[in-house]
C-alpha cells in the first residue's frame, strides 16, 4: 500500500504547491487590512479555474482524496508496517482531506466568483493560504511517515 498512498500524498503535494503560489501572494500584505485589487484579481481567476472550469482534473484531486483514506485503512487492517505509521498517517490525512473538504473548496469557490467586497475577499484568500499551510504540514507529514515506515 506504500506506493499508492505515497502517490496519492504526492499528487496532493503537488496540487497544494501550485495553490501556495497563487495564495503566497497575501504574505507581503499580511498587515494590510486589504490584500490589493491586482493580488486578489490573480489569485480569484486561479481558483475560479480550478474550482468551475478545471474539469476533469478537480475530479481527479476528488478521487484522490477518496482514495488515499481507504488505502490507509487497508494499510492499517492488512499491512506489514508497523503500528505507529497508520496511528500518525490516518489523523493526518484527515486534517488534510477534511480541512480541504469542509472549508479550502468553499471558500475557493466563493472568492472566485469575486462577488464579496475587497474586505472579505481578501479575508476569504488569507483564510485559504493559512489552512493551505495547514494542509501542506499534514500531507509532509505522511508521507515523510510512509516512507520512513516503509
Amino acid at each position: 500500500m506504500v506506493p499508492v498512498i505515497s502517490a496519492a500524498t504526492g499528487f496532493l503535494i503537488a496540487v497544494l504547491w501550485f495553490d501556495l503560489m497563487f495564495d503566497a501572494q497575501v504574505w507581503r500584505h499580511r498587515r494590510s487590512p486589504e490584500v490589493p485589487e491586482t493580488v486578489l484579481d490573480s489569485i480569484s481567476a486561479y481558483y475560479r479555474r480550478v474550482t468551475t472550469t478545471a474539469s476533469p482534473m478537480g475530479r481527479l484531486v476528488g478521487l484522490t482524496m477518496l482514495v488515499l483514506p481507504i488505502a490507509l485503512m487497508v494499510q492499517a487492517i492488512w499491512g506489514d508496517e508497523p503500528l505507529w505509521v497508520s496511528v500518525v498517517s490516518i489523523p493526518a490525512a484527515l486534517i488534510g482531506i477534511g480541512l480541504a473538504a469542509a472549508r479550502i473548496f468553499r471558500q475557493a469557490r466563493r472568492l472566485g466568483t469575486r462577488r464579496d467586497p475587497p474586505a472579505v475577499q481578501s479575508e476569504l484568500a488569507r483564510g485559504i493560504f493559512r489552512a493551505h499551510i495547514v494542509c501542506l504540514a499534514a500531507m509532509m507529514t505522511l508521507l515523510v511517515v510512509q516512507l520512513a515506515g516503509a
